[in-house]
């Protein structure tokens, strides 16, 4: 399904090239994205989510924009080029992207599995350095809610990042003082609905960061079977 989509987004990008100026875009990220990009671009999407949580906390780092590229790159294959990191550019140097209309973009053309997805990515982008930030926290957060992502996905998502004593517990959806067979019901629950199946027809990074979330709610499970000592 995103490579259909990544598909029709390179149509759109080869009908908008005749608006490019000496190699560049618009002045103003807002015209950028509403005159050249259209609601079919999902490249230009999320190079500007990606544009958000890379400066939230003030600086862009080699480790995160490395970590862009090769996502973009195994989406895109051989139609990744230098527009598309002009395109970051353009973000990056903006105060002034409309995060808002291009989330509700998102939300309306992509289902829910897919968007906890690219929460998943930006997740990843923030911890390229090693460290999420408070910051960039906040960021994901807030685009995690104008995506439609539930508290519980993204608490779940956060501690698979941004772990803390109850993080196991948290990545299930339960709290610590949950039964045993609380704790065991949650596990099924989320195997089920974050099974990489989900995103089979996925592009290859996606299926990736969903195999990874997926053995990191195995894990917690696991963990916490350990310390509690049942089977």
């Amino acid at each position: 399904m995103i490579a259909s989509v990544f598909e029709k987004a390179n149509v759109q990008q080869k009908k908008g090239q005749g608006r490019q100026t000496n190699g560049g875009f618009a002045q103003d990220p807002f015209e950028f994205y509403r005159q050249s990009s259209s609601k079919y671009d999902i490249p230009t999407m999320l190079m500007a989510l990606s544009a958000v949580v890379m400066k939230a906390d003030g600086k862009v780092l080699k480790a995160e924009l490395d970590y862009v590229k090769q996502f973009f790159s195994q989406q895109l294959g051989n139609q990744f080029s230098s527009r598309h990191l002009q395109v970051l550019k353009q973000f990056l140097d903006s105060d002034n992207i409309p995060l808002n209309e291009i989330c509700t973009d998102i939300r309306n053309r992509m289902p829910s599995e897919v968007r906890v997805q690219l929460v998943h990515y930006l997740f990843g982008i923030a911890k390229a350095d090693g460290n999420v930030a408070e910051s960039e926290m906040t960021s994901i957060q807030n685009i995690a809610k104008l995506l439609g992502v539930s508290q519980q996905e993204f608490v779940s998502l956060k501690n698979m990042f941004y772990r803390d004593v109850n993080s196991d517990y948290r990545i299930l959806g339960v709290e610590s003082d949950a039964s045993n067979d609380e704790v065991k019901k949650a596990y099924r629950k989320m195997a089920i609905t974050h099974h990489p199946d989900k995103v089979a027809s996925m592009g290859e990074e996606y299926q990736k960061g969903a195999q990874e979330k997926f053995m990191k709610i195995q894990e917690a499970y696991e963990n916490i079977k350990k310390t509690r000592g049942f089977k």
